[in-house]
């Protein structure tokens, strides 16, 4: 196991800086594609979203404050860049929030690498009615099973927000399955 802090201590030197960026992507790339994963859908975008989060790591790990957790920045990282993805593709589309979600969800069906069941494409279809906000909540909660502090360190969002959100998501899921 490597520790965080020298980790972090080799990443900010330069002449360590190219071998540490390798253990780090050793130790982090499996976790940040399930998390970006979970966010956009599709296994391509996933791949293109990850490596622009690596560069974005590797850029500017020397304005990384050690105020967190090197994952829990690295996570931030990651989900502002599959948001802005996600925006920008939507845009490009020219939907609205709904026929975008509904497309997503659609691709995801179509999707070689998807193996889940009924009743998971029908729980993504679920998540997909949910307002941008409560979706990655309740994915990160639920799907991904990070803690809540954990999850406020990576949305600067309090623990108290988060909980009202993830609450308000499980019941508009719960709803949504029930009259599917």
């Amino acid at each position: 196991m490597i520790d965080e802090k020298e980790l972090i201590r080799r990443l900010k030197q330069e002449s360590e800086k190219q071998n540490a960026f390798k253990d780090l992507v050793f130790l982090y790339q499996k976790r940040l594609y399930i998390h970006i994963r979970t966010l956009v859908l599709s296994h391509d975008d996933t791949n293109d979203i990850l490596q622009e989060t690596f560069i974005k790591v590797f850029q500017n790990i020397h304005k990384f404050k050690e105020e967190s957790k090197l994952f829990s920045w690295m996570y931030r990282i990651a989900t502002n860049q599959a948001l802005d993805f996600l925006k920008q593709k939507k845009k490009n589309l020219q939907l609205s929030d709904t026929d975008f979600q509904d497309n997503l969800v659609q691709q995801l069906e179509a999707d070689a690498l998807f193996d889940g069941d009924e009743a998971e494409l029908l729980l993504h279809k679920a998540i997909a009615s949910l307002p941008e906000k409560q979706q990655l909540i309740f994915k990160m909660k639920y799907l991904e099973e990070l803690d809540y502090q954990t999850i406020s360190e990576i949305l600067h969002t309090s623990i108290g927000a988060l909980k009202a959100s993830y609450h308000h998501a499980s019941k508009k899921i719960e709803e949504f399955i029930t009259q599917h």
